[in-house]
């Protein structure tokens, strides 16, 4: 399956032959293992993976680079008409690239991952994206995860969740996941980071972070990955 994103141009070929093309929408706050639950259940559907967050860190990473404030809604607004960002996939991996440059490994910094919160706060750079996550599921046989993959981006998708686990279990899942990756910092300042980034996801003005109505709860904090995805094969497998 090959998908790229240019703007708002997207293409994407997928295989024919699937029997069913259900939309799968899942939410939650950072920390709950949305990410690595949305790949290995995308993985079993033999369905495209769809991380927006990537997008939305992009976004943060783009305006970093120019040296914007995160925060200057003006100043991120303007920087979106000079952008060109893509997303492809290759095997079930994505790259992502700004303006033709692959920053796929800066994603997951604790500078970018603290701009995203505030970028994703932006009405333009919401309603910049929105279209581009429309058009790339608008096909179905996708897993999107997110905060507002069942409330805005998708409404209408065919199963809904909503991940959740315990504020300390996420903090140490997250602290896990920087210290793996070569970032340094304390626990204790993971743990007010995500904590910050949960008040502005929350009580952002547009597209906050809420549960839908009809999504069905997971806590995640004493399950594995592989049994928060039997949980959905469960609900899925109903509407197959």
């Amino acid at each position: 399956m090959t998908a790229i994103i240019r703007g708002h141009d997207v293409g994407c070929v997928a295989d024919e032959q699937q029997a069913s093309r259900l939309i799968v929408a899942i939410d939650g706050p950072a920390g709950v293992g949305k990410s690595t639950v949305a790949q290995l259940l995308a993985s079993r559907l033999g369905y495209l993976y769809l991380d927006t967050g990537a997008l939305y860190r992009a976004m943060a990473w783009a305006v970093i680079e120019s040296g914007r404030d995160p925060a200057d809604v003006e100043a991120v607004a303007a920087l979106l008409p000079t952008l060109s960002l893509q997303m492809q996939f290759h095997h079930g991996a994505a790259t992502v690239l700004v303006n033709g440059k692959d920053v796929s490994g800066d994603l997951r910094t604790p500078a970018v991952s603290a701009a995203a919160s505030v970028v994703s706060a932006i009405p333009a750079v919401r309603a910049w994206l929105l279209p581009i996550q429309r058009k790339i599921g608008q096909g179905g046989a996708v897993v999107a995860e997110g905060r507002d993959m069942g409330t805005r981006v998708f409404p209408s998708a065919d199963v809904k969740f909503y991940l959740e686990a315990d504020p300390t279990v996420r903090a140490q899942r997250r602290h896990r996941e920087l210290v793996a990756a070569g970032h340094s910092g304390a626990f204790e300042e993971t743990k007010a980071d995500m904590a910050g980034r949960d008040t502005r996801d929350r009580s952002r003005s547009v597209a906050p972070l809420v549960p839908a109505k009809d999504a069905r709860f997971i806590d995640t904090s004493t399950l594995s990955v592989a049994e928060v995805v039997d949980q959905m094969m469960v609900v899925i497998a109903a509407r197959l």
